[in-house]
């Protein structure tokens, strides 16, 4: 056999080989981001109530005369002390109750109909206007 021949041969019988070093280089890139990056999220956690059956007797009376309510309906409209307020005044506005009433909490009620971003927008209003805590209250169906 020739030397040609064999060199042929020889790749023939060679298997394909896949180099996985770029897949894993790149995998582990994307694994050290996350556990860079998980630290900084800001998680919010609300705390529930209790589900137990000794709970459904001890309700709390909810005062919807507050010093500070926020209704957010169906249509989206948000409603700052019986009156309607626009998303982008509702942070100025809040502020100035925080000055008059530093002790009260907001009280947000939201329509179930109404969409998500709009609670998130007033929660960051109430959150931007130097109140560390708010009270969502539901109503019972």
């Amino acid at each position: 056999m020739t030397r040609l021949k064999r060199a042929r041969k020889h790749r023939e019988n060679e298997e394909p080989a896949i180099n996985l070093t770029p897949l894993i280089d790149v995998v582990f890139s994307i694994l050290i981001m996350f556990i860079v990056v998980a630290p900084l999220l800001e998680l919010d956690q609300v705390i529930l109530a209790d589900s137990s059956s000794d709970s459904e007797s001890q309700h709390i009376a909810v005062k919807e005369e507050g010093a500070i309510t926020i209704h957010v309906h169906q249509n989206n409209t948000i409603w700052l002390n019986q009156k309607v307020v626009d998303i982008a005044n509702l942070t100025t506005l809040l502020k100035l109750e925080k000055k008059h009433n530093p002790s009260q909490r907001p009280q947000i009620y939201h329509d179930k109909r109404a969409h998500f971003g709009t609670y998130q927008s007033v929660k960051n209003s109430v959150e931007a206007a130097g109140f560390e805590q708010m009270d969502v209250i539901l109503k019972p169906i």
